[in-house]
């Protein structure tokens, strides 16, 4: 296993859980997998309670091995890893299956030998379970906060990419930055958020 470790992260807010995703790349992913309908610092504590739960170690190859049933009682808990363990569970080990398949069991391997930002976003779409928006984010996560930097990372990674700014979990670095990227996702909610046109009254002549 390759460490992701130049910085310690702070994305689950919790010491074992971040010591975890600061040095397993297949933790690091597998969280990003897990941010979805439920808050940032759940998602990214999931890893850990995994590995803790398992038996045998937490690697793409173990998880993708792994009898199903079992799998989805891992996450499932209680607590439950996710608001859909069931789900999650199969999605975990599809994505675990595919880099067992296509990178060795080797998760630092989407970005070990990339040359650019747009091979290395390509390598992410590619992973089951993460689309176009969350590949975007996770490049900027590399690039902002491992020093993952292939040409062209910040131009891949638009708009997460941007210097100072705060819109992801790639900006995410404490407590304080925590709570403006999650101020930034509340005020877009409200923007997208559609607006129903009330039927005009009608009002009686005479």
């Amino acid at each position: 296993m390759t460490s992701t470790r130049s910085r310690k992260l702070c994305l689950a807010q919790q010491p074992d859980a971040d010591e975890m995703l600061s040095r397993d790349p297949f933790a690091l992913l597998v969280g990003m997998l897990l941010d979805q309908q439920i808050p940032m610092e759940r998602a990214f504590a999931g890893p850990v309670a995994i590995a803790q739960r398992m038996m045998g170690p937490f690697d793409p190859s173990t998880v993708a091995h792994y009898d199903p049933d079992a799998f989805v009682e891992v996450v499932a808990g209680p607590p439950a890893v996710h608001r859909f363990p069931t789900a999650m569970a199969a999605r975990i080990q599809t994505l675990a299956k595919h880099l067992d398949e296509h990178y060795s069991g080797n998760a630092s391997g989407l970005w070990s030998d990339v040359k650019s930002g747009d091979d290395l976003l390509a390598r992410l779409s590619a992973l089951p379970g993460f689309g176009a928006q969350k590949a975007k984010i996770f490049v900027a996560l590399l690039g902002k906060q491992l020093k993952v930097r292939p040409r062209g990372w910040r131009e891949a990674s638009e708009p997460y990419g941007e210097d100072g700014a705060y819109r992801s979990v790639a900006d995410v670095i404490d407590v304080a930055s925590l709570v403006k990227v999650r101020q930034f996702k509340q005020e877009q909610q409200l923007v997208r958020r559609p607006v129903i046109a009330r039927p005009l009254r009608q009002t009686r002549n005479g």
